[in-house]
């Protein structure tokens, strides 16, 4: 049994995450407490909500030097889900320009079209396609469909880090990874089997 903690920065969708985590075998710990982050052998990160309200909610909670002392120090593995993702880039700019945790360079933007066909929260069920193997991937096919709901999107600076993308609005990047660092952009503790093996794989990592 492993050592799993949910950051509670009180921006997530909580308790779909344990849910999963349950069903995935394992009995999660939901703490913002430095105890908690040293025990932990594994860390989620979730998030629902604004980027600006989530690092005010980081910085408020002490939590930024944590998250940097057990995932790029300690290198435990970090997964980003969703607003959770989107607050490893370095900056933001939902309710203003606002700093990242800048733990994989790049910038958190709105989605822009002109198309009327295309709506803006993407919200619901999209394909994933793998742009490079992970161990995230694992008895995953390539293409499968997750479930999306947002309006910004996730540039990285470097684009090896972007190791899936997910054709809308263009084709934006729908899972990072940096050495020990995960994140994506869309729920897999929502995502049905498919989105449950994701959260095996990641908590076998």
């Amino acid at each position: 049994m492993k050592n799993v903690l949910v950051v509670d920065y009180k921006m997530g969708n909580i308790d779909s995450i344990v849910r999963g985590i349950e069903e995935c075998g394992e009995k999660p710990i939901v703490s913002n407490r430095s105890e908690d982050f040293q025990a932990a052998s594994s860390i989620i990160l979730p998030g629902v909500g604004s980027f600006t309200k989530a690092m005010e909610n980081i910085h408020k909670y002490g939590l930024e030097e944590l998250l940097r002392e057990n995932a790029v120090d300690k290198k435990k593995p970090l997964l980003g889900i969703c607003l959770g993702m989107q607050i490893l880039a370095s900056k933001g700019f939902e309710g203003g320009e606002t700093p990242g945790l800048g733990l994989i360079e790049g910038e958190v933007v709105r989605f822009q079209t002109d198309d009327p066909e295309i709506r803006i929260p993407h919200v619901g069920w999209n394909e994933v396609i793998f742009a490079q193997n992970s161990p995230l991937f694992n008895n995953i096919e390539s293409g499968r469909d997750f479930y999306f709901v947002h309006s910004y999107h996730f540039i990285c600076a470097d684009e090896s880090i972007s190791i899936a993308y997910t054709p809308y609005c263009g084709d934006f990047t729908s899972v990072v990874c940096k050495g020990n660092i995960f994140g994506t952009q869309f729920h897999p503790e929502k995502s049905q089997r498919v989105g449950l093996q994701l959260l095996k794989n990641f908590l076998i990592i």
